[in-house]
């Protein structure tokens, strides 16, 4: 009896898995629905995958990012990898180290800054209007990189950090100059009054992007720099203008 009753469960346990296994037989004949998400699945995993050049990139913005919170010299590499979900040798694939990062954020920005440059150069715009956009358009910079200013105010030694420093500052002398050369041809198509001097009004122009900056820092909202910036500088480019001409 006990015979019969081993060959009933043997035969049951045998249809179990014979049944699993047509089933399984199944799934990858019906069209290769198994293999195919397999495959699908693989493919995905590759095409996420990010290229060197765009994770240091993200490498780039998330240690700008930690330094509007933290500041920058609080920032080190194994924050960057926390908030990547990398670890650090990771981060060192791409940078040497923390210095190499703010290095090459400086050049990140500076080309930026350029790059705001070079379309106000090229407009076909007015001498006013190419004011306005170059000024919209550093404020925007800073309003979507708002560590920035702060990368120019803290102490630094020789270094990534110093480097950083000196190329952002390079470019904004460029901007600096660019504000000149525009003040000069408004002045020339007589737009601006006749005897106003470029160097001083373009300092001026610099004080309200500087005062937007600075209150942006106290009330930590970046927000306000393209609220306030745009007004104050159509109320001191007014000043600029001769009778009867409209800034």
């Amino acid at each position: 009896m006990w015979l019969d009753s081993y060959r009933s469960i043997t035969k049951r346990q045998t249809g179990i898995f014979s049944g699993t296994k047509n089933a399984n037989t199944s799934l990858d004949k019906g069209a290769g629905i198994g293999h195919h998400a397999i495959g699908s699945f693989s493919t995905m995993k590759t095409s996420i995958r990010k290229t060197s050049r765009d994770r240091r990139q993200e490498i780039e913005q998330t240690a700008l990012d930690l330094a509007y919170i933290h500041t920058p010299q609080k920032v080190s590499t194994g924050m960057i990898a926390a908030r990547l979900g990398l670890t650090q040798p990771a981060i060192y694939k791409h940078f040497s180290n923390k210095q190499d990062i703010w290095r090459a954020v400086g050049e990140r920005l500076a080309g930026e800054i350029r790059n705001n440059i070079s379309f106000g150069t090229k407009s076909q715009a007015t001498p006013v209007s190419t004011l306005k956009q170059l000024v919209s358009a550093q404020l925007d910079l800073i309003s979507q990189n708002p560590a920035m200013p702060e990368l120019l105010l803290m102490r630094v030694e020789a270094g990534g950090s110093a480097d950083c420093q000196v190329t952002i500052q390079s470019a904004i002398a460029d901007f600096q100059r660019e504000l000149e050369d525009n003040l000069h041809l408004g002045v020339k198509d007589k737009t601006f009054i006749e005897t106003l001097n470029v160097q001083d009004a373009a300092l001026l122009i610099m004080g309200v992007i500087q005062s937007s900056i600075l209150r942006m820092i106290v009330r930590r909202d970046p927000g306000v720099l393209q609220k306030d910036g745009p007004r104050l500088l159509d109320l001191l480019l007014a000043g600029f203008v001769r009778k009867g001409e409209k800034a």
